[in-house]
């Protein structure tokens, strides 16, 4: 049977919406993430993707992701390591008075370097995120405290005996406090548990995240 590894990271995020017409945008996030106990700079992600509005409630988005691995093994080991990939994804995102709910579809393709071969497979992850307001406001919630608590599970669906032999890939749950200084900005900071099933070794990472969420 497998054993469980805990690990503790930081992880710093920047995610961003830039909304050019009524019906199409751009979308993106930039990751770091350090190794266990701080240690360095683990993984560098950048992603990248064309959103189509289909009304207020509803989007799909194509992109690309490009996350670099880096670690510091004994030769002769390769010590940076690259995943590509190309994703599909459904967002639906209802409002519950002044709390909003997100839901999101996300579909993986992915080009992955490991230290022996290549291989490719296709993964699907759905998300949900709940905002809920900690301040009373008479119109939609635009400035003030918040309190922001999301689960994300991924599927492998192609190829998974190459890599855990499993369905189930990895979960991350996350609470999280933060404030809105406007419709354009929030920055919170949350602990995530970040869980993944590992072929050899499972591994349950306590991650403190800062996030900055931007929107224009």
């Amino acid at each position: 049977m497998a054993q469980t590894v805990s690990e503790n990271t930081g992880w710093l995020a920047w995610f961003n919406t830039y909304k050019f017409s009524k019906s199409f945008g751009l979308t993106s996030d930039v990751q770091f993430r350090s190794a266990d106990n701080w240690d360095y700079v683990r993984n560098i992600l950048i992603r990248p993707g064309l959103t189509y509005y289909i009304n207020n409630k509803s989007n799909v988005t194509a992109g690309y992701a490009y996350i670099g691995s880096f670690n510091k093994l004994p030769e002769p080991a390769k010590n940076a390591l690259t995943e590509n990939r190309i994703f599909e994804q459904y967002v639906y995102a209802v409002k519950l008075g002044q709390t909003s709910l997100q839901n999101r579809l996300r579909l993986e393709q992915r080009f992955i370097e490991r230290q022996a071969d290549h291989i490719f497979s296709q993964r699907l992850r759905y998300f949900a995120r709940l905002i809920v307001p900690l301040v009373k406001q008479e119109a939609a919630f635009s400035k003030g405290l918040f309190a922001a608590v999301q689960n994300e599970i991924f599927f492998n669906i192609q190829n998974k005996d190459a890599l855990n032999n499993s369905a189930f890939d990895q979960n991350r749950a996350y609470g999280a406090v933060g404030y809105r200084f406007s419709h354009k900005f929030d920055m919170e900071a949350g602990y995530l548990n970040h869980y993944v099933n590992g072929a050899a070794n499972n591994v349950s990472n306590n991650v403190i995240q800062l996030a900055l969420y931007t929107r224009f």
